[in-house]
């Protein structure tokens, strides 16, 4: 059968839904709907005028069939080619707009669905007569049934049917049209089905199988042809190609086995861990597959070249050859009971005729033998099929339960190593904090201690500036205290002892008379100047030495300000000088302490506290010679007092 009677069939439903008088005319209007669908659902260039040039003299009464027959054939038919549009779209179409008025809707719960029922529709028209209306025989019902049948691994029982041709005698002369079919498949009265899901799965394979002309599909190793690793694969085998796919949804399509002309399939050894390994040469390239087992391999091999001989022959389904053939076999059945039926009502039998009909009794038998030993054949291969993709189904499912236990225990791990990194990243941060006030605290500190140095200068400067003071102010307790040279005591002597003079002269240059004023005049203006200027060195020496001595309570109260400082910053030292956790890192952190190197001025901490006893130590002998010096200045303060009342 060819693509143009196919099509014919699912239009000819279409067009007898639109004939609702049912008297074989539709109106221009509807048929103007149809052709559109049609050149829509077909891939056509639309043509609007054709259909009004086609019956330009009838426009007002309906349009016939067999008028509308040539305009189809004309302008639609005749421009179809295979491969340019989806059938199963087209009989979706044909199968929507009959449905409507012919098939009731299926309540829930029923054996069939609307997909369901829309798939046993095509089925229905692949296996019925080339003659309108529509029907189809009893065998062919029986043929589709047994295919049910195996697909869901049950027995066929053929009781049901019986009983229908018992009930009903024209159904075995007529056949049945397709509403019928539906009809009682839905209310169970032809195959007994346990479970609507596993009929409805099954219908899935026999329809791949006969409307999309499927040889056979499976999941087999492909090895590719770059990266030249092996990956598993989801293939379909048709008549004219070998798709194959990422998995069976078939909705990723990786690529495509043409199978033209000159292709071969050859067996290879095992090799590369790979086992029932197979090749498929093509013109232009070498396609290695690895089946699951023996049989899987063999049957690859053998649908292949199924596919083969297919193609050679210029057939594009084999279930049409396989119906051709059933139909040849009905014929030649038909004539053989005619001829013995005719020979049987003859009152003389032929002698000579009866070996002739022995012989063609013992080759019909021989036949049925063969087609019963095939359909057994092909039965055994099919529950085998069904038992090993079972099998792989079970244990693509462990497999896929394992991974999915794996995959728990690894989200599991990595929420446990999230966590674990957080509390790692919080206890980082805050050892990051404590690093960072020790390392302030450090500065902090090395600034009190370097401001401690910096007063202690200042303090040495001043001391050294008192000394200095001392010395010009010839101050005795000083410098015996400070162990002045013999020959300063002496000029300091020499300058008292004429200041006294001096004073002397004084006294006696007021008791003379006004006349003994000129004669002395001389001297007397040399004397009162001496007197002056040694006054005033006193009272400038008197003035360094009171600001020597605010300098020096000035340093000494910065001196008490940096070592309250350093009190307080080495009270924080100690503080903050407590192990890091985890404890058990405290001794390389100690060991490292000791190889810490400078930067910048800083110390380590191991060096900075030694440093600091140093200075503490110094800090305490300096405190005990500001002490001994405030006591000696103390001293000095009351020499010059008694001076000064004498």
């Amino acid at each position: 059968m060819d693509l143009k009677s196919e099509l014919l069939k699912s239009i000819w439903y279409a067009f007898t839904s639109l004939d609702a008088e049912k008297c074989g005319k539709v109106s221009k209007s509807q048929l103007k709907v149809l052709s559109h669908n049609l050149y829509t659902v077909l891939n056509i260039p639309h043509d609007p005028v054709a259909l009004e040039e086609h019956f330009q003299d009838d426009d007002d009464g309906p349009v016939s069939n067999h008028g509308y027959m040539p305009y189809l054939n004309k302008y639609i038919l005749d421009k179809v080619k295979e491969g340019m549009f989806d059938k199963e779209k087209f009989d979706d179409l044909c199968w929507m707009m009959t449905m409507k008025k012919n098939y009731r809707v299926v309540p829930k719960g029923a054996l069939l669905s609307e997909r369901d029922s829309f798939k046993l529709f095509c089925l229905f028209n692949l296996l019925s007569e080339d003659k309108y209306p529509l029907m189809m025989i009893l065998e062919e019902v029986e043929y589709l049934l047994k295919k049910i049948s195996t697909a869901m691994n049950e027995e066929w029982d053929g009781k049901l049917l019986d009983d229908l041709i018992s009930q009903d005698a024209t159904v075995q002369e007529e056949g049945m049209s397709v509403w019928t079919f539906l009809e009682l498949m839905n209310a169970g009265r032809l195959l007994k089905v346990t479970s609507a899901e596993a009929f409805s799965v099954a219908l899935d394979e026999v329809f791949l199988e006969m409307y999309h002309n499927v040889l056979k599909r499976g999941y087999m190793w492909k090895k590719g042809h770059v990266r030249r690793n092996w990956t598993e694969r989801w293939f379909v085998l048709k008549p004219h190609s070998v798709s194959y796919y990422v998995s069976e949804d078939m909705k990723d399509k990786r690529g495509e086995i043409l199978l033209e002309t000159g292709c071969v399939i050859e067996t290879l050894p095992d090799r590369e861990g790979k086992r029932c390994l197979f090749c498929v040469k093509t013109q232009n390239k070498t396609f290695e597959m690895s089946a699951s087992d023996l049989r899987q391999k063999v049957e690859w091999t053998q649908a292949i070249q199924t596919a083969f001989r297919l193609q050679n022959e210029g057939k594009s389904s084999l279930h049409h050859e396989l119906k051709l053939k059933r139909r040849v076999q009905r014929e030649h059945g038909q004539r053989e009971r005619s001829r013995s039926s005719h020979g049987s009502s003859s009152s003389q039998p032929d002698e000579s005729n009866v070996p002739e009909a022995e012989k063609t009794e013992k080759n019909k038998d021989r036949q049925d033998m063969e087609i019963e030993s095939i359909i057994q054949h092909a039965r055994e291969l099919e529950i085998k099929r069904r038992e090993a993709e079972e099998k792989e189904r079970k244990k693509q499912k462990e497999v896929q339960m394992e991974l999915e236990r794996q995959l728990k225990e690894a989200e599991m791990l990595r929420d446990s190593m999230q966590a674990e990194m957080q509390e790692k990243k919080k206890e980082a941060e805050q050892q990051k904090k404590r690093i960072q006030e020790l390392e302030l605290t450090q500065q902090k500190l090395e600034a009190a201690l370097n401001m401690e140095i910096q007063t202690r200068l200042e303090e040495e400067k001043a001391r050294t500036e008192l000394q200095s003071l001392c010395v010009d102010v010839y101050l005795r307790p000083t410098l015996k205290t400070l162990e002045i040279p013999q020959v300063v005591l002496q000029a300091e002597e020499e300058k008292k002892k004429q200041f006294q003079l001096l004073q002397e002269q004084q006294k006696a240059l007021q008791s003379l008379s006004v006349i003994e004023e000129d004669p002395a005049g001389g001297a007397d203006e040399d004397t009162p100047s001496a007197l002056d200027s040694a006054s005033q060195e006193l009272q400038d020496l008197q003035e360094s030495r009171q600001r020597s001595h605010q300098r020096l309570e000035e340093v000494q109260e910065k001196l008490r300000n940096a070592s309250q400082h350093v009190r307080h910053w080495n009270v924080q030292l100690n503080r903050l000088m407590t192990p890091i956790t985890p404890g058990d890192r405290m001794q390389n952190r100690q060991v490292a302490k000791e190889f810490c190197p400078k930067k910048e001025g800083a110390l380590a901490s191991n060096e900075f506290i030694t440093k600091f006893k140093n200075l503490a130590s110094q800090n305490n002998e300096m405190t005990e010679e500001h002490q001994k010096l405030e006591q000696q200045q103390e001293t000095g303060h009351v020499s010059d007092g008694e001076e000064e009342s004498q």
